[in-house]
């Protein structure tokens, strides 16, 4: 472990531990916070890939269904963080969760479209994980996933009372990582990533870009994401044609 990668575990646990202490009333019915029930995972993301300072960091909305929310590592689909990172293990059981949303870890069979276009992008640019994570980092702006059942719901949809705390938390955290990991540039991945972004890191001398979201809820993203945000990332001067 680095001196990077012991500060970034330190954040998470802040990060986490604010979370914990927080309350959301109906309609969600379950809050899920990997960094408790999938630390174990968590750091070994951070500890393998966020050892050094970096260039870009890319920042998600919070965690997917079948991604983090399974593994511990953002848009952590299971293949892309088991095969490609070599990240396996350190999930277990949260004390409470929806009989519609269970945690199965590494086992879960369901695959997060989101992360599998991402990471697969990512792959194939670069090739092995260590030569991405050079100059890179993927982070997730807020560590939980709230449910109605077994429907996911995000983070901006929360009431404006329940969304400060939260947000406080997750600006002060977002501040920190970027500060460890002394980064030039940060890329919201989808427009509400960048917009907190850019509120929580106002000041820093920082670059701000976007991509389009990898969901498979967006339309332009069906139509060819990888191109698209390769295009986006070039003419942002991020990457290299």
């Amino acid at each position: 472990m680095t001196q990077t990668s012991d500060a970034l575990i330190k954040a998470a646990h802040v990060l986490s531990d604010a979370c914990e202490a927080l309350s959301f009333a109906a309609p969600v019915t379950h809050v899920y916070n990997p960094l408790t029930y999938a630390m174990g995972a968590n750091e070994q993301y951070l500890k393998r890939y966020g050892a050094t300072k970096k260039k870009v960091v890319f920042l998600g909305m919070n965690p997917g269904p079948f991604g983090m929310v399974q593994t511990g590592v953002p848009f952590g689909e299971i293949a892309a963080v088991r095969d490609w990172m070599g990240i396996s293990g350190g999930v277990e059981k949260p004390a409470q969760q929806t009989d519609k949303r269970p945690i199965e870890g590494f086992d879960c069979p369901r695959s997060e479209v989101s992360g599998r276009r991402l990471w697969g992008l990512f792959a194939q640019r670069f090739g092995s994980a260590d030569d991405f994570f050079a100059e890179h980092f993927v982070a997730n702006y807020c560590p939980l996933a709230f449910f109605e059942g077994g429907r996911n719901l995000t983070p901006d949809k929360l009431p404006a009372a329940e969304q400060l705390p939260l947000l406080t938390a997750c600006d002060a955290h977002l501040r920190r990582l970027m500060e460890v990991l002394e980064a030039e540039w940060l890329i919201g991945v989808g427009a509400w990533a960048e917009q907190r972004g850019r509120v929580a890191l106002a000041g820093l001398p920082l670059r701000f870009g976007r991509v389009l979201h990898p969901s498979p809820a967006s339309p332009a993203a069906n139509r060819g994401w990888a191109e698209a945000a390769t295009k986006q990332l070039i003419d942002q001067g991020i990457w290299t044609a």
